[in-house]
């Protein structure tokens, strides 16, 4: 491995530490801030972009799927590009490519030309996700850097928790474009300090990036996520929503025999001999699955059904970010997982995530106490459970592939995001239509539903159908956040007693 940075040194290697490795860690936390609150700062935001740019279900839905599909497509030949062309080079690269994107979003006008910026800004977030935890893997040796991959954990559960705040607090006092426009001095002071701080390392023989498997995976992620997507508006059964979804199957297919005879595959089909990384990408997976698409229903559900605006609905679902940062600060959740063990600890944290969840979903509408309770043990499962899932996946890595590795676990966490927004939404869409009233049928939304209505009991009946749908949907994104947690568990305790 060739390090071009004085004082840098391989992680695990004996050297000196690198003496600014705490704020290298902390540039690389800001990177990777700002790129998952992008991934959640729009949850408060869906019904005023509903509002301001005349868009119904289906348009909100790819605004915020064009970030998490491009980005997931390339997460993992921005990995393997990171280790074979320099972490800190790349870095950079994704720093000025999202910020550009950013500035696009903040000044776009129609649903076309957001899906369009929100696109570019995931191939930014792309290199971002993979060069950060890349980056923190080499400047920490084995001592410190299952801390530091807990820090960085922290900082990503942390975004995606206090999105809807971020998003609620810049709704009540800016225009819209403010949800983006408020990334680009953020990556300035990123770029600043990645170019004075982060050393530049890299592994030349980490291979090419394959972009053959990239388009392909690509290609076979959009296709069901689209299908998805379009269940509800033309029929499950239709051939508008079969085609594409055997399309999709097809080619993912294809990706999974070109990876096994690739030359330089960027999911190495090795990685998956080892039964703890495989277990721990399956868990990640299901879980983010049930996490962003269960984010994304209750931030609706409380501006729609609650009738809160969104800086309340920030405000009152800060608690989940609180829990988060207060039990992993103070070293709570570290002493638990380290009494527990590791496969204990997700199962207890994945479970408490689920179980908030459906506590949150099956709140009365009359009160905030069981919601509080939800968002509380949502955030202490959260704070047990997400760093030990990161760790779980690097360990059973080289360091020397650690591009590789964050590009496998990103790609997994924004696959599974990706299709919880969708199908969470698909099924929220189809209940929502079976429970309005005949007078409010075809309605694609609560917004036309409620313009449609011509009385005030039509408009209640349409409020209910849409909390009704959204309960459901919520309780089937638990449901998956809790087989997921299950499933990384067993397969994790069976991976390690056999090692």
């Amino acid at each position: 491995m060739t390090v071009q940075a004085v004082g840098a040194r391989r992680a695990g290697s004996g050297g000196a530490p690198l003496p600014a490795r705490w704020l290298v860690l902390a540039v690389a936390c800001l990177a990777q801030l700002t790129v998952v609150l992008d991934n959640t700062v729009l949850n408060v935001a869906v019904p005023t972009l509903g509002r301001a740019l005349d868009a119904d279900t289906a348009d909100i839905q790819w605004i915020v799927n064009a970030y998490s599909l491009v980005q997931a497509g390339l997460l993992l030949p921005a990995g393997a590009a990171a280790d074979r062309y320099g972490r800190r080079r790349l870095l950079i690269i994704g720093l000025l490519v999202f910020g550009g994107g950013s500035l696009a979003a903040g000044l776009a006008c129609s649903t076309a030309q957001l899906t369009a910026a929100r696109a570019v800004m995931g191939v930014g977030g792309a290199f971002l996700l993979t060069t950060t935890l890349a980056v923190v893997v080499q400047v920490f040796d084995a001592s410190e850097r299952a801390r530091a991959i807990g820090a960085w954990a922290v900082v990503n559960a942390l975004g995606f928790a206090i999105g809807p705040l971020v998003g609620g607090t810049l709704l009540a006092h800016f225009h819209w474009g403010a949800l983006f426009l408020v990334n680009l001095p953020v990556v300035l002071v990123a770029l600043v300090g990645a170019r004075l701080l982060v050393p530049e390392s890299r592994e030349p023989g980490g291979g090419r990036p394959d972009l053959a498997g990239a388009l392909l995976s690509t290609a076979g992620v959009t296709a069901l996520v689209y299908a998805v997507t379009a269940g509800p508006d033309h029929g499950w059964a239709s051939a508008g929503v079969l085609a594409p979804a055997a399309c999709g199957l097809a080619v993912l297919a294809a990706f999974v025999r070109w990876e096994h005879r690739a030359p330089a595959p960027m999911l190495d089909p090795a990685f998956f001999r080892d039964r703890r990384f495989a277990g721990a990408v399956t868990g990640v997976l299901l879980i983010t699955f049930g996490s962003a698409g269960g984010l994304f229903l209750l931030s609706q559900q409380l501006q729609s059904v609650r009738g809160w605006s969104a800086l309340e609905t920030g405000l009152r679902m800060a608690p989940f970010a609180l829990a988060v940062v207060v039990l992993n600060l103070t070293g709570v959740a570290a002493r638990l997982l380290a009494r527990l063990g590791r496969p204990a600890g997700i199962a207890l944290g994945m479970s408490m995530l689920a179980g908030g969840f459906a506590l949150a979903a099956l709140a009365p509408t009359g009160g905030y106490g069981r919601l509080l309770a939800g968002l509380l043990l949502m955030g202490a499962g959260c704070a047990l459970a997400n760093p030990a899932i990161v760790e779980a996946v690097l360990s059973s890595l080289p360091p020397q592939r650690a591009g590789a590795g964050a590009g496998i676990d990103g790609a997994m966490a924004e696959v599974g995001a990706s299709l919880g927004v969708a199908a969470l939404g698909a099924v929220l869409s189809a209940r929502f239509g079976a429970g309005l009233p005949p007078a409010l049928t075809g309605a694609g939304s609560l917004t036309e539903a409620l313009a449609a209505a011509h009385s005030p009991a039509e408009a209640t009946a349409a409020v209910t159908a849409f909390g009704d749908a959204a309960r459901t949907a919520q309780l089937t994104g638990a449901a998956a956040v809790l087989v997921g947690g299950l499933a990384t568990a067993w397969l994790l305790g069976r991976a390690e007693r056999r090692h």
